[in-house]
């Protein structure tokens, strides 16, 4: 017989929309932002929206917040915060010195674009609200239970749709999973051998969460 299996199609491990070249390429990474220095230029509700959502997942992050005036609400949000750092003024060049992270929110497109070339020639990863082609990195969605976290990423399609899915996991993953992680730790500690063999062990040992007995 003359047919080919399922398993010999090169493409029968993706989905119909990687077949289709709609493939999220993007790289996620888990930054230790308090170790880190980031600059947020823009002091207004863009501005406030992204210093929320990064003090949500990590709230002692290092941000400063530069911008000629700034909402009451994000002078009041940074007040809970000794880590971030607000600057009343308007962005210079000479403040990308020693970052490693960078967001423009201005409602200035010029300042954004001046702020994203000059990351840019400094190797800056950038992100300009609103404006995917001037993002290295995208803000997505972000799930925590103690020890747990989720990142989700519609590759910059649909914020809504990243933000469904967060409250859709928050509601299926229990409460209870960070002693789970906890314990399984503790367990690790215990296991001999070399490194295969403990990473079988560990395999065998949460095979349950797949649903599998």
């Amino acid at each position: 017989m003359d047919k080919k299996s399922h398993s010999n199609n090169p493409d029968s491990s993706h989905s119909p929309s990687e077949r289709a070249g709609e493939r999220n390429e993007l790289y996620p990474i888990f930054l230790k932002l308090h170790q880190l220095d980031v600059l947020i230029v823009g002091g207004g509700n863009v501005g406030l929206e992204k210093l929320s959502f990064m003090l949500k997942s990590s709230p002692n992050a290092n941000v400063e917040v530069v911008a000629p005036k700034f909402l009451p609400q994000l002078e009041a949000l940074v007040e809970k915060h000794p880590s971030v750092k607000l600057t009343q003024s308007k962005f210079k060049k000479k403040m990308l010195k020693k970052r490693h992270l960078v967001i423009a929110c201005t409602d200035n497109l010029e300042v954004n674009k001046r702020v994203y070339d000059l990351c840019r020639k400094r190797h800056l990863i950038c992100n300009i609200a609103d404006t995917p082609p001037l993002c290295d990195y995208y803000l997505g969605g972000i799930v925590t239970k103690g020890n747990v976290k989720i990142a989700i990423s519609t590759n910059g399609k649909s914020p809504t749709t990243a933000k469904r899915l967060r409250e859709f996991f928050e509601e299926i993953i229990p409460d209870d999973i960070n002693q789970m992680v906890e314990n399984l730790n503790e367990y690790r500690k215990t296991l001999k051998g070399n490194f295969q063999e403990k990473v079988d062990k560990m395999n065998e040992i949460t095979q349950a969460l797949k649903g599998k007995q």
